[in-house]
């Protein structure tokens, strides 16, 4: 089996192994993959962190060891919307929220590569903010289908990353997350940090945000936004009508 890393800011992970195809996640600086399969222009990969899979293309990766990739990894993020490593002085801008793995004293090593950092930083295991001063760090990113940065973002991968930097597991995509925490009979038990997601005509879900408490909702619908919540669903405040209707809401005691 082989191994690799993320070391640009941001990489495309696609559903099948063509640059027109679908983007279904994303890749961030010093995220860790498992090399399923192996072709000249695309690898057929597995995300550590949340075992999601897909079609990355290679140039984007640097192979590593299975003992450094098997290594329990620290829970070091960046901790601005802009932050600037260099490697040999070289500028990589990075997202909120990029692994700043094997990092020390300014440094951070992967194999033969050293990379500057001077920046902020937080350990999620000891981060100070409340899920919903995270997520607001989000407001106004754009949607995109698959994204998962502040350059752009999708409601589960915007639920996922705020929960990440609070050490807070959960999958990637909605109706996986929604298996997830305590469900709340009423809107009115929620409380900021709990989650509420979305279903279709089918029944299924097909969104969540994030309770902010007093009847509001952030979560990433054109745009990450705030907007009023009621038992009903979510209300748009643009169009002045209900954007989606409301499946359940789960707790998590995390704020």
């Amino acid at each position: 089996m082989k191994y690799g890393i993320c070391l640009v800011s941001v990489a495309p992970v696609r559903l099948s192994a063509d640059d027109r195809s679908e983007m279904v996640t994303q890749l961030l600086f010093g995220e860790k993959i498992e090399i399923l399969e192996t072709h000249p222009k695309w690898w057929n990969i597995k995300l550590k962190y949340d075992a999601y899979e897909g079609w990355i293309d290679p140039k984007m990766i640097l192979e590593i060891s299975s003992a450094f990739y098997h290594e329990e990894d620290n829970k070091l993020y960046t901790a601005d919307l802009f932050n600037l490593i260099q490697e040999n002085h070289q500028p990589i801008v990075l997202t909120l929220g990029a692994h700043l793995v094997n990092f020390s004293s300014g440094k951070l090593q992967v194999a033969d590569k050293i990379y500057q950092y001077d920046g902020d930083y937080v350990d999620a295991t000891n981060n100070s903010l409340s899920l919903t001063q995270i997520a607001l760090m989000y407001l106004n990113t754009p949607y995109l289908w698959g994204g998962k940065s502040n350059f752009g973002i999708d409601c589960s991968g915007f639920v996922q990353q705020v929960f990440k930097l609070k050490n807070i597991f959960l999958p990637r995509d909605a109706r996986q997350q929604a298996q997830y925490g305590e469900v709340l009979s009423f809107i009115d038990e929620a409380v900021a940090g709990d989650l509420a997601f979305f279903d279709n005509e089918e029944g299924n879900i097909i969104h969540v945000g994030i309770i902010l408490g007093e009847q509001k909702i952030i979560h990433a619908h054109g745009k990450v936004r705030i907007d009023p919540i009621d038992s009903t669903g979510i209300f748009n405040t643009d169009s002045q009508q209900y954007s989606h209707k409301l499946r359940l809401i789960k707790s998590f005691d995390s704020d």
